[in-house]
């Protein structure tokens, strides 16, 4: 070792290079020390983590920075054409050659894309020609007639009249239904001033007809065409499964229909004790046209079959306008003075003993009375006949109907009265409305039910009567129902075609 005394040395301890003098290190620049530093800083961070750090505005700063230089660098959001060189228009030949090679002579039919421009000699025409026939079709509108439809169409006055009075003798116009589709076919006209004669039309006027109205020798005559129509019922037939109506809709059965199944099959057995393992059984009104078309009406039989023979068969039966659902047998039930309330309403008063809110003295009170808004629709509890239509005391307005048995029903208080004496009146028809004549603080209906000339308390009526066919009626049901039970099943897919 060397001591600093010796060598003159500032430290002791430590080693001495020889030779090369040592070089002092230069100063940092302040460029260096900026560029250094903005190395060191993350310029670009990411704005999904550390939101509200130091280091998120400095991103949010760039993010800014660079969308603002964007902006100012942008040419705008008006548009701007871009100027170019434009070649000089084509005149004269070459713009007759241009024209030909044009799109429009290929959409004409040209094979090789070109055709020979019109040249001097071709004259333009001082008017478009008309086709001389026009086939076109119209369609009749809710609440419009068959003459204004088809001059709509082009049809002259003169013309439209004519095929009214010809369809006219054929059927009712009335009778003609919305939506129905009339082709037409107009000819040649001597000037575009006046209509185009009507040369032909053909619609389906119902189901079962179709005209044809043509021109001939300068007149218009008319030709019917029958159709066909097979009456055969549609019958359906499945298991029930898990639900009667998907299982019916899953056959093809229409909601409709199965809706009055639903409505006939219910006044004889409970929907709920319908199993899984039952049988239905529908039988369709159906027309089929020999032109294909297939239509489906009322439904005719409802059956049910829930084993060891125990069989539900109805049959929709038609008398005197009135609809009726009879067993196979010839007798259909019809329920009575069920308990139900004549008018949709609340109970405001009961049967028995009670102090009269007018007279103010005790006295039996000899129905019930039922609240219900004044004009509220009253109907019948039962089918009867009326015997009584007019004032009646106290009781205003009353409504008595003889329904047999030595059963009779009466409505009182009411507003106006709907039927009249001698009438016969089915069950659920309205007969009257409420109101508040005679005696009463209200609007309501008083409701009696009276056995043999007596009043009973009309809520603990539970009346049923049989009506049966007999006669001349019941052998022709006889027949009826063996004609339905004839009938194969089939499904709906398969018949409707």
């Amino acid at each position: 070792m060397f001591l600093r005394d010796d060598h003159g040395l500032g430290g002791g301890g430590g080693t001495v290079t020889f030779g090369r003098a040592l070089a002092a290190p230069a100063p940092d620049r302040l460029i260096d020390r900026l560029r250094d530093r903005a190395e060191a800083i993350d310029w670009t961070p990411d704005l999904g983590a550390r939101i509200g750090s130091a280091e998120w505005f400095r991103g949010a700063a760039t993010c800014l920075a660079l969308l603002a230089g964007a902006w100012f660098l942008s040419p705008g959001l008006a548009p701007r054409p871009l100027i170019g060189a434009a070649p000089a228009p084509l005149q004269g030949s070459e713009w007759d050659e241009a024209r030909a090679q044009s799109i429009a002579p290929i959409a004409w039919g040209a094979t090789t894309g070109r055709h020979v421009a019109a040249g001097d000699l071709v004259a333009p025409l001082a008017e478009t020609p008309e086709r001389p026939i026009i086939e076109l079709t119209a369609t009749l509108g809710q609440g419009d007639d068959l003459s204004s439809a088809i001059e709509r169409a082009g049809v002259s006055n003169d013309d439209a009249d004519q095929v009214a009075e010809l369809v006219s003798r054929r059927m009712a116009l009335d009778d003609l239904k919305p939506g129905t589709r009339l082709d037409l076919t107009l000819g040649r006209r001597a000037s575009k001033s006046v209509p185009r004669p009507l040369e032909k039309l053909a619609f389906r006027a119902r189901f079962d007809l179709e005209l044809t109205i043509a021109r001939e020798d300068g007149r218009l005559t008319l030709t019917p065409r029958p159709i066909a129509i097979d009456h055969t019922p549609l019958r359906i037939e499945g298991l029930v499964g898990s639900s009667l109506y998907r299982s019916a809709r899953a056959a093809g059965v229409p909601a409709t229909i199965v809706a009055a199944y639903l409505k006939a099959i219910a006044s004889h057995v409970s929907i709920g004790r319908v199993g899984s393992s039952d049988r239905f059984d529908f039988i369709i009104q159906r027309d089929r046209a020999a032109t294909g078309e297939v239509r489906l009406g009322d439904l005719l039989f409802a059956g049910l079959d829930q084993g060891h023979g125990d069989k539900l068969q109805l049959v929709r039966w038609q008398d005197d306008g009135e609809t009726q659902w009879f067993s196979a047998s010839g007798k259909g039930m019809i329920k009575q003075a069920g308990g139900g309330l004549p008018v949709a309403g609340h109970i405001t008063s009961t049967f028995g003993r009670r102090y009269h809110p007018i007279l103010h003295y005790y006295r039996m009170h000899e129905g019930i009375d039922v609240g219900a808004p004044y004009g509220t629709p009253i109907h019948a509890t039962a089918a009867g006949t009326v015997t009584l239509a007019g004032h009646k005391g106290g009781y205003g307005n009353f409504v008595s109907i003889d329904a047999g048995h030595n059963l009779s029903m009466g409505f009182g208080h009411m507003s106006r009265i709907a039927v009249h004496r001698g009438q016969h009146v089915a069950a659920g028809q309205v007969i009257g409305y409420v109101g508040s004549t005679g005696l009463s603080t209200g609007p309501h209906v008083h409701y009696e039910v009276r056995r043999g000339g007596r009043p009973i308390n009309p809520l603990s009526v539970k009346l049923t009567s049989m009506a049966q066919l007999a006669g001349a009626d019941l052998r022709k049901f006889k027949a009826q129902v063996a004609n339905l039970l004839a009938v194969k099943p089939a499904s709906a897919q398969l018949a409707s075609k």
